[in-house]
């Protein structure tokens, strides 16, 4: 029940998220569609009270209670920047605003950018491993809680591998591609300096008279 529980908040996280963009952009209906928006926490909400009451009619804690445990910290860690990531594609699409900015690629920029995407994931452990405790707490000593608390180093090794992962980013910065130099046709090509005619020039008194067209001597006398 749980795991069925949880394929429906997933699948009802994005049919309000398409829902409240739809009205809020194409129906020019914004304020019902930032009540939809809205209404996306209540899905987590719904699965935490599903999760408690199944562990209070005595089921025994297991690997779906701790499942539900992370995808609750997930949507809170993450899913905010999920929605205005969607919302900032859809208002420049539909409703005419400027396209939304892309993150950093390079340089420290893209490392504090995937530090700050990296506090999501440390967000949705902490969220996660209080969770697990207070449902540990809840089923008290003499319920199995060690399949609960075993979730919550499966949550902190996730945020720690992700740490691990943008802490690359900021030991080797990510280099921009260096940019072609431009080529102009138009620019006739200099001659190398230095380099010598391949034809030497001659002074025309070297030349023969016959081919400058200059008179003979002897067809001058003769005149």
């Amino acid at each position: 029940m749980i795991v069925t529980l949880i394929v429906v908040c997933e699948v009802g996280f994005w049919v309000l998220l398409a829902a409240g963009l739809a009205t809020r952009y194409l129906l020019k209906m914004p304020r019902t569609g930032l009540a939809l928006l809205l209404c996306e926490p209540l899905l987590e909400v719904l699965l935490l009270v599903v999760t408690a009451i199944d562990l209070k009619n005595g089921a025994d804690p297991s690997w779906r209670h701790g499942l539900a445990a992370l995808y609750i910290g997930y949507t809170v860690g993450h899913g905010h920047r999920t929605v205005k990531w969607l919302d900032g594609h859809a208002a420049h699409r539909f409703g005419g605003a400027p396209p939304p900015v892309k993150p950093p690629r390079y340089g420290m920029a893209r490392a504090r950018h995937e530090g700050t995407v990296w506090l999501g994931s440390v967000t949705a452990a902490a969220v996660a491993s209080g969770l697990l405790l207070l449902a540990a707490w809840y089923v008290g000593d003499d319920g199995n809680t060690e399949s609960l608390r075993s979730w919550i180093f499966v949550a902190w090794r996730a945020a720690g591998i992700h740490g691990l992962i943008a802490l690359s980013y900021a030991i080797w910065p990510k280099k921009a591609p260096k940019e072609a130099p431009e080529h102009d046709p138009g620019k006739t090509r200099e001659k190398a300096p230095g380099k010598a005619s391949a034809v030497p020039a001659r002074d025309p008194e070297d030349v023969p008279d016959l081919l400058v067209g200059r008179p003979r001597e002897d067809e001058e006398q003769v005149r």
